[in-house]
């Protein structure tokens, strides 16, 4: 159990992220869930999560792309429930295309939300963590944090980028009682890649079953999606004192992809 612990995940209103603040709150965490909905438009599921486990379940809408509205987010986090003990950062968006054809503005809005939103996130909450002496800071990145696909370079860089800045932050606070880790799942069914089977479809000009077949899962040996459920209970299991000794580390949840 993780009882009485603080945690803020970023792009939780969905997706993997709604399952990594679902499996905190019910193991006895207080979250802070993140998304850019109003909130009415999650309050039903806010309400429904918190009533559940008895936790303190709260959503705050920011804009990742803005450092103001990241460090704010983090500073309500730490206002109004006494200070972060884990940030997992999650928020994510893509967009496929050929790198000649790559709209300048989406390679930029990529980088800033996959990556840059993770630098921002964790520069603010790292001092009080130092302070206290413990901390977690989870990165969810991907298996293209390991390896590239085709039409995808500003995702594959992002992530790249947050499994080198995952090892970076880890030295610098390994004697903080703080471990910074990387998740890296391979394909997960979320509303984000279920996006992207039509856009992807377009790229390479086949249908939208054979990506799902021929694309998709073509690398994952078990020929089967990632479950957010396990991604979320990897999640839970590095804020345990049992993981302390695991830090700086790019974690493959990806069914077999990388290890070919």
């Amino acid at each position: 159990m993780l009882n009485g612990m603080n945690a803020v995940v970023t792009g939780s209103s969905s997706g993997i992220g709604r399952g990594i603040a679902k499996a905190f709150a019910a193991r006895g965490m207080n979250v802070v869930m993140h998304g850019i909905e109003n909130p009415d438009e999650i309050e039903a599921d806010r309400t429904g999560i918190e009533a559940e486990s008895g936790t303190t379940v709260l959503y705050r809408r920011a804009d990742m792309t803005r450092p103001g509205d990241i460090r704010e987010l983090m500073q309500y986090a730490a206002d109004t429930l006494g200070g972060v003990d884990v940030l997992v950062n999650n928020a994510g968006i893509q967009f496929v295309a050929p790198v000649d054809e790559f709209p300048e503005e989406k390679w930029d809005a990529v980088i800033a939300i996959n990556l840059s939103a993770a630098f921002h996130g964790t520069k603010a909450v790292l001092p009080a963590m130092k302070s206290r002496g413990f901390g977690r800071v989870i990165n969810i990145a991907s298996v293209h944090g390991l390896v590239a696909s085709p039409y995808k370079a500003a995702y594959v860089a992002a992530k790249h980028g947050v499994v080198g800045m995952t090892k970076t932050v880890a030295l610098e606070v390994a004697e903080r009682g703080i471990t910074v880790n990387a998740i890296c799942p391979g394909y997960v069914w979320t509303p984000l890649v279920e996006k992207q089977i039509p856009e992807t479809a377009h790229s390479r000009g086949i249908s939208e079953q054979a990506v799902i077949e021929d694309v998709l899962l073509h690398a994952q040996a078990t020929k089967q999606f990632v479950t957010i459920e396990q991604v979320a209970s990897l999640s839970c299991y590095l804020c345990t004192e049992d993981a302390a000794s695991i830090t700086g580390t790019a974690l493959s949840v990806d069914g077999g992809w990388s290890a070919a």
